[in-house]
């Protein structure tokens, strides 16, 4: 297969370039349709974005200028993100091509049985600018904790170690930095991007080194970004305008005009704080999906993003993912995913320092299920994220479960349940 593909690129490399080409070049502008880019669904149906060649293109150039040091050495990528996405497709894809990088297209995925692909592929290549989703992370950690020369091959000449697609947790974002001193003597910068399918996607990015994985940086030159205060939950709605936004949703107009806001600006849907209320120029900490965000039935808002976060870097590694429950209820509750390597024992002696200060942010009920959140029903993205609104669709039944006086029920503090607890789950 190599020497077939090494034939077809000469031969298409020794071909004389007729007038048509030209011809075809030529009616290629900037606002030329490049492609059509489908959303991930991690907060409801997909949704044809409109890829021009100017917002694929700025993008680059945003991006080159954020991660300088790919003009002076071209990037080498081990790659598995999926390309009709816009973080490989786009992203990652154009910064190899516009940088004269390598890519190496990665088999694997971040999930059990695939991503033992992507740890072979990576004794084989070490890569000098490294991509995955925080469920990549998370699913090689195991591999290169125990491994010495893969962690030796895989830290050898990376220059940046990029996450972005959801936010990483706290516990991975400390140990990824921890093993790169201890393998190579320095701290590799465990750096992040933010943006949407939208946004080409790059319009955040983070490119210092910071103690709080949730800091998602600023946004490059070129990018204009306004932060809207949301009414009595002190944080802000993020919209951005630039280059690199699309122009709108391929034939779905209402749509369209929703996403902007009446001076031009895209509506993100993302909730952010400042890193320094004083210095703006420290960064933007994430919040979470506005739409994510629900009233208990007391009317006080919950904020589900940095509730999963805080849940998740409580129970890790026990805990592979959380949603939270509760929408118009007395309290809140939980469905859990558990890791692979669940122990009921050492979760049920992390209860009690669960901490929380009002019925916003403490957990009173808690339901680990059985079965992984399902891709073909829309409750993860091949990203990994969550839609916690298709979770809480779908398992309606699970969620009547979670506010019943059910065994298998855990109810907090109260742990009289916890015995029938452990029997059932």
């Amino acid at each position: 297969t190599e020497v077939i593909f090494k034939d077809s690129f000469f031969n298409l490399e020794a071909s004389k370039a007729t007038p048509l080409v030209d011809a075809a070049h030529g009616r290629v502008g900037p606002d030329t349709i490049a492609k059509f880019l489908f959303t991930s669904g991690s907060t409801g149906t997909p949704k044809a974005v409109i890829n021009t060649q100017r917002m694929w293109c700025a993008n680059q150039v945003m991006a080159r200028t954020e991660l300088a040091f790919m003009q002076d050495e071209p990037p080498v990528m081990v790659e598995w993100a999926p390309w009709h996405h816009t973080a490989g497709g786009n992203k990652d894809f154009g910064v190899t091509l516009y940088n004269g990088g390598s890519l190496y297209i990665d088999e694997g995925k971040p999930m059990p049985g695939a991503i033992e692909a992507t740890v072979r592929n990576l004794r084989d290549v070490a890569p000098t600018f490294y991509f995955n989703v925080p469920k990549g992370y998370e699913a090689l950690l195991p591999y290169l904790r125990k491994d010495r020369a893969l962690r030796e091959n895989f830290f050898s000449r990376v220059k940046v170690l990029w996450f972005a697609g959801a936010g990483v947790s706290q516990a991975v974002f400390d140990e990824y930095k921890r093993l790169s001193v201890e393998t190579c003597g320095e701290e590799v910068p465990f750096l992040t991007g933010y943006g949407a399918t939208e946004t080409g996607p790059f319009t955040l990015g983070r490119t210092w080194v910071t103690d709080d994985a949730s800091n998602l940086g600023l946004p490059p030159p070129g990018a204009d970004l306004k932060l809207v205060p949301i009414p009595g939950q002190g944080k802000y709605e993020a919209r951005v305008k630039g280059p690199h936004i699309t122009t709108g949703y391929w034939r779905q107009p209402e749509l369209t005009q929703a996403a902007f806001d009446e001076e031009g600006y895209y509506r993100l849907g993302d909730a952010f704080v400042p890193a320094d209320p004083k210095d703006l120029a420290k960064g933007l900490l994430y919040r979470g999906r506005t739409s994510e965000d629900f009233k208990l039935s007391s009317g006080t808002w919950v904020h589900v993003g940095a509730l999963r976060a805080a849940f998740i870097d409580h129970f890790n590694p026990l805990v592979r993912d959380v949603v939270i429950a509760g929408e118009g209820r007395n309290e809140l509750g939980a469905l859990v995913f558990p890791a692979a390597g669940f122990s009921r024992e050492e979760f049920a002696s992390r209860f009690p320092s669960l901490a929380g200060t009002g019925s916003s942010n403490i957990i009173r009920r808690i339901l680990v299920l059985e079965d992984p959140p399902s891709l073909d029903a829309g409750e993860m993205t091949d990203k990994g994220s969550i839609n916690q609104k298709a979770v809480l669709k779908n398992r309606a039944a699970k969620v009547e479960e979670l506010y019943s006086d059910a065994p298998s029920v855990l109810k907090i503090p109260e742990f009289a349940e916890f015995a029938e607890f452990e029997r059932k789950t």
